[in-house]
């Protein structure tokens, strides 16, 4: 085969052909090559087979009947190939293959190797792109089934890979971060919660050919995500976070001497469309508690003001005995000062930024009780109506009742983060980018495989599981099949 190829490199016409032809064409003849050299190591493999006496499976029966030459298809990466090998059988027992256990081949037709690559283009696009991916990679065609199980197969020992896993050590000194957020996944009827879809059934839009202002489909199901990381802490002032509008473009700031680039390790990602927030909140807490066993060092929870994660958050710090911060997201209270700020300007009033940057920056001193109790002066006393005010009155109290979770006098003094852009950012990378595909709509199994095997991905945490997940999967395939005794001697022969 490496011959004939030399020769056609060599022959007539080869000269004239493009460097995209040569490509091409070496491209299709090796990937043969490489198929033919895998077919013939098997064969080699099959010749040279030790004969095994006494075989004796999990079922305690002895194989004492060898048969030689049974043959299974395999399909890789290089294409299908034919896996001979001898067969350990006994009356009314199932075959015992010891080679088979060396190769820890897999149960159905395709390779891990495939496998792999079904993972690798699955959390990239969708599942027909992922299918012509690999096509063209390999020349191996999957049907959408086929890539439906490869890849729900490969996330089965994702929770375990992530129990049983140590992440390397940070300095006392940085602070733990944990922060919670969700989004939505557009389901198929049969994938979304029970009140979703009592709802979805029983609405009816007032238009036919799209959603009036303010419907929704009901065809969403809450992706709920968390993040843990670790970051050094960065002393600042107010004026480092919010400036007034007057002073933006003509004061170039000096930095401060302590004001160093914050460094941001260690972020990792979890994801369920299938966990509510409690559960998701506390494998958050799970991951902190492995990076901080002893609690030595500080713990900031960061949320958006959601009610439901802050008593989850809550709870479970309760429930461990931790302390943690909880610190609401400041771009959140930002956007309550604008709701307010259209209270009392008109639109496209220049006077609104300097006076939003006024009050973003009382907030950013701990005086956030101060803003509340002057955005509602304000109101009163230039006689708004209730219709007017009630920008006004949603922002007062919005500060009033998140006042214990706004103390970022002390954040910023400590230098802890008071943004959500990490978890932001990954609703938006992990979710969007994947689930909100043109005409996509999922079930409940397949959108958690995949937000499973993405957040894996993005954690960079593929390489490592994958090792771990071939090492399990050598487990349920072949150990299981033998006496622990056997299996070992079958390994070591």
């Amino acid at each position: 085969m490496f011959a004939s190829i030399v020769a056609e490199l060599e022959g007539v016409g080869s000269d004239a052909w493009t460097h995209g032809t040569l490509e091409d064409h070496l491209g299709r003849r090796s990937r043969e090559l490489m198929r033919r050299l895998y077919q013939d190591h098997l064969d080699l493999r099959a010749a040279n087979e030790q004969h095994h006496d006494d075989i004796i499976g999990a079922d305690r029966v002895a194989r004492t009947r060898t048969e030689r030459g049974h043959q299974r298809v395999l399909s890789t990466v290089f294409g299908d190939v034919t896996v001979t090998r001898n067969a350990y059988r006994a009356p009314k027992a199932v075959n015992l293959y010891p080679a088979d256990d060396v190769l820890n081949l897999p149960h159905g037709k395709h390779s891990d190797g495939l496998a792999k690559l079904a993972v690798t283009e699955s959390v990239r696009g969708s599942f027909d792109t992922a299918i012509e991916a690999i096509t063209r990679a390999t020349g191996v065609v999957l049907g959408k089934p086929q890539i439906l199980d490869l890849v729900a197969q490969a996330a089965v020992d994702v929770p375990g890979f992530y129990a049983a896993r140590r992440p390397s050590a940070s300095p006392d000194t940085d602070v733990l971060v944990m922060t919670n957020d969700g989004k939505g996944i557009r389901m198929r009827p049969d994938g979304l919660r029970e009140t979703t879809r009592k709802a979805a059934a029983s609405s009816s839009n007032k238009l036919a050919t799209r959603l009036s202002p303010g419907e929704k489909s009901g065809r969403k199901r809450m992706a709920e995500l968390g993040a843990v990381y670790d970051i050094t802490p960065v002393p600042r002032v107010a004026a480092d976070i919010i400036a007034s509008p007057t002073t933006t473009t003509t004061v170039t700031s000096t930095p401060r001497p302590d004001n160093r680039k914050r460094q941001t390790r260690g972020k990792w990602l979890t994801a369920s469309i299938t966990d509510d927030i409690p559960t998701v909140i506390a494998t958050t807490f799970d991951e902190a508690t492995r990076r901080d066993p002893d609690h030595r060092r500080v713990w900031i929870a960061l949320v958006d003001g959601n009610n439901q994660q802050i008593q989850a958050i809550t709870a479970e710090a309760t429930r461990r005995g931790k302390t943690v911060t909880i610190v609401i997201d400041f771009i959140h209270v930002l956007e309550y000062l604008w709701t307010a700020a259209w209270s009392f300007f008109d639109k496209g009033d220049p006077d609104v930024e300097a006076w939003v940057a006024t009050q973003a920056t009382t907030i950013l001193k701990g005086r956030s009780n101060d803003v509340a109790a002057g955005i509602r002066r304000r109101a009163t006393r230039f006689g708004y109506s209730t219709t007017e005010r009630k920008g006004a009155d949603d922002a007062a109290t919005y500060l009033t009742n998140k006042k214990p979770y706004l103390n970022y006098a002390t954040a910023l003094e400590s230098g802890w983060p008071i943004a959500t852009g990490i978890i932001e950012g990954a609703c938006r990378h992990l979710v969007k980018d994947r689930f909100d595909i043109t005409g996509a709509r999922w079930g409940l199994d397949g959108a958690h495989t995949i937000l499973t095997l993405r957040a894996l991905t993005i954690n960079g945490d593929l390489e490592e599981y994958w090792a771990y997940h071939l090492l399990k999967e050598h487990y349920r395939r072949h150990e299981t099949r033998y006496t622990h005794q056997q299996n070992d001697y079958i390994l070591a022969g």
